[in-house]
């Protein structure tokens, strides 16, 4: 027995609307860029250039599975659970946000870690997104439009490549702390 919401989303499978999403996204994404970047003039006059440049990059981009014979289930599929293990990574990183604000002063995590952002922990917290958003990448199966499967790669190397990241964390964070030390 479905409940009202499932029968919905169900239909809308049916219809192919979760086919269309992804070219909506890609259009927002390119035209978000194209506002930014101010690369046609001011945003406010270039209105119609800009949305005509995203749709068809759009077009491009999810015109080629098609062109190229590959099946576009592949990519919905893809981008489902690229999506849904990101938005679990963002849910965990936030929830882990809220139960240290518990411990930070009064004027609360955000202007805590405004402060350390300025600094050279900053680059690590980049450089900790980016590991989490590529272990995400990696978890949702990217591996296999690059021509390997992630079965594939020896379990060995992977533990050898963590290792060696830890290492040269741990490495790079006693440097961080006994520097702090010396310049006291």
């Amino acid at each position: 027995m479905t409940n009202g919401l499932e029968t919905v989303l169900i239909n809308l499978n049916r219809m192919g609307f979760f086919a269309f999403l992804p070219f909506l996204l890609t259009a927002a994404i390119f035209y978000g860029l194209l506002r930014r970047s101010k690369l046609f003039g001011e945003p406010e006059k270039n209105v119609v250039v800009n949305a005509t440049v995203a749709l068809v990059a759009a077009f491009m981009v999810w015109a080629y599975p098609i062109i190229t014979g590959t099946s576009i289930q592949e990519y919905q599929q893809f981008f489902s659970t690229f999506f849904l293990k990101g938005t679990i990574a963002t849910v965990t990183i936030v929830i882990g946000l809220v139960i240290a604000g518990m411990f930070f002063p009064e004027e609360g995590i955000g202007k805590v870690l405004k402060n350390k952002l300025e600094g050279k922990f900053g680059i690590g917290i980049v450089l900790f997104g980016l590991l989490i958003g590529g272990g995400v990448l990696l978890a949702s199966s990217a591996s296999s439009f690059f021509g390997s499967s992630v079965e594939n790669i020896n379990t060995e190397l992977i533990y050898s490549i963590v290792f060696l990241i830890l290492f040269i964390g741990i490495i790079g964070f006693v440097v961080w702390i006994t520097g702090k030390e010396t310049k006291k």
